[in-house]
């Protein structure tokens, strides 16, 4: 699949946008204040994709553990331009051209699939980042998923919450695409870029739902709080 000329139009804005947040972004770094344009960047990118985010709850801004479904990499800007939330993602794509490099600023855990060995690092690193002024988001599926099913949840790294930090809480978070679930959920082998760019040549804009839930304070092992963010969600369906 190749790019349209809506997609090449989009393309283009988003690195128009890159080129501003960044260079706005380093202004705020040589004053060495809290730069915001991570956050807004990535606002920008749901937009000129044609995500129209619409919050509903409040969501939390700080000590806070975002647990939300998975549909698709527009997850992540949605859900970053709304609440200037961090990321956990997996290892790999810390060596991606360009991306990888974004998540750094956004100050993104990397965390490597399947190491049994490094969990309990990785579970320290997730710790040391909670009870700040970003609130953390995960992805506890561990994949993206059709939009409608929601996968079982992987409990591993929310080992860091028991016990949780100082006035830490969970929010589950909904994310719902509503009519356009089928055009922009990341479901089977389809290829990333490929999906990229189907979404870029996407006509038109979506309406993407972010459901803030009740924020609970997390108690019991990780497993008990992995179903208990799992059962809010599925209720929230």
């Amino acid at each position: 699949m190749r790019l349209t000329a809506r997609g090449w139009t989009r393309l283009a804005a988003l690195a128009g946008a890159l080129i501003v947040a960044l260079a706005l972004h380093g202004t705020w770094r040589l004053v060495r204040a809290r730069s915001p344009w991570p956050r807004r960047f990535l606002g920008w990118v749901a937009r000129i994709v044609g995500a129209r985010v619409r919050v509903v709850g409040t969501p939390l801004t700080r000590d806070a553990v975002l647990l939300a479904n998975h549909v698709t990499w527009i997850d992540i800007p949605a859900l970053a331009g709304a609440t200037g939330a961090a990321f956990v993602a997996k290892a790999e794509l810390r060596d991606a051209p360009v991306v990888g490099w974004l998540c750094t600023l956004n100050r993104t855990l990397f965390v490597k699939r399947g190491d049994r060995m490094g969990v309990d690092a990785q579970v320290a690193a997730l710790r040391a980042q909670l009870g700040g002024a970003q609130p953390v988001a995960i992805f506890p599926e561990g994949t993206t998923g059709d939009g409608v099913t929601l996968l079982p949840f992987k409990a591993g790294l929310l080992a860091a919450l028991a016990p949780p930090p100082p006035d830490v809480r969970v929010q589950p978070v909904r994310i719902d695409y509503g009519a356009a679930t089928p055009d922009v959920a990341w479901v089977g082998a389809e290829d990333g870029a490929r999906h990229a760019r189907r979404v870029l040549n996407r006509r038109g804009t979506f309406a993407v739902t972010l459901h803030f839930l009740t924020p609970f304070v997390p108690e019991g092992d990780r497993k008990a709080i992995a179903a208990a963010a799992r059962a809010r969600i599925a209720e929230a369906a």
